[in-house]
């Protein structure tokens, strides 16, 4: 995709990668949306970035995204770039959940029913755009799950087949379908604290950032695109190892 240009719209984007990407973005003369839950982090935003356009907007309620699209297409009608970044990671413990169901849906409805549907709303709109894409932020988990996080980790894991799917059946329009799988990052991502340990934000948005004019459909980051080429096996017994680590910590 080209990096410059363009106008994109950026879900989850007042923090975190989202936040990061957003100023890649700023930084290569890009018109950017983000948009996100809490008014007062978006507020931040906008204090640090003045040209960035701000909306209000829980992607994990489907009247909210219809209303997110029909806003981006009739404010930005050369809209051509969708990053589905939004999300939520909760640690699950599944032998003794504390939970009501609702509270753990609200996870797959953030994580995979926003991107699915943002997908399907906006194709009929990107495939009129110059150069369109789609990014979809997946993770690492995609791949080798990681048990402490597992409704996380699963989908993830569905947004990797779907973002494989989209591409496969666009492959003859003009619409670039790309995924990026992060590993930890230092965001407050579950929690403020959780990931402390991760790679740095800046580093990885501007490594991100750096390869999306590279023609890879699948950018990883500290080893995480090549988890893709691992097999079912080896994947698993990652999974176990990593599971293994994560209760010595």
């Amino acid at each position: 995709m080209d990096k410059r240009g363009n106008t994109v719209l950026i879900t989850g984007g007042a923090s975190g990668i989202g936040l990061a990407l957003a100023e890649c973005f700023l930084n290569a003369d890009n018109t950017v949306i983000i948009c996100g839950r809490r008014k007062e982090k978006l507020e931040e935003a906008k204090q640090k970035f003045k040209k960035i356009h701000t909306r209000i907007c829980d992607v994990s309620v489907e009247t909210d995204r219809i209303e997110l699209f029909n806003w981006a297409a009739a404010e930005f009608p050369n809209l051509n770039v969708l990053i589905n970044n939004a999300g939520i990671q909760q640690r699950v413990n599944l032998l003794a959940p504390e939970e009501p169901w609702t509270h753990y849906d609200q996870e797959i409805a953030s994580n995979f029913d926003a991107p699915v549907h943002l997908s399907l709303l906006f194709t009929p709109h990107l495939i009129k755009q110059h150069k369109p894409s789609i990014i979809n932020i997946s993770s690492g988990l995609a791949i080798t799950p990681g048990a402490w996080v597992p409704i996380y980790s699963a989908t993830k894991a569905a947004l990797h087949a779907f973002t494989v799917s989209l591409r496969i059946q666009l492959a003859d329009s003009n619409v670039e379908v790309i995924e990026v799988l992060p590993p930890a990052v230092n965001t407050d991502l579950g929690g403020v604290g959780l990931h402390t340990f991760g790679a740095s934000l800046n580093d990885f948005a501007d490594s991100v950032f750096g390869e999306l004019d590279s023609g890879k459909q699948e950018i990883g980051f500290g080893g995480t695109e090549e988890r893709l080429t691992v097999s079912a096996a080896e994947a698993k017994e990652i999974a176990k190892k990593m599971y293994e680590g994560f209760v010595k910590r």
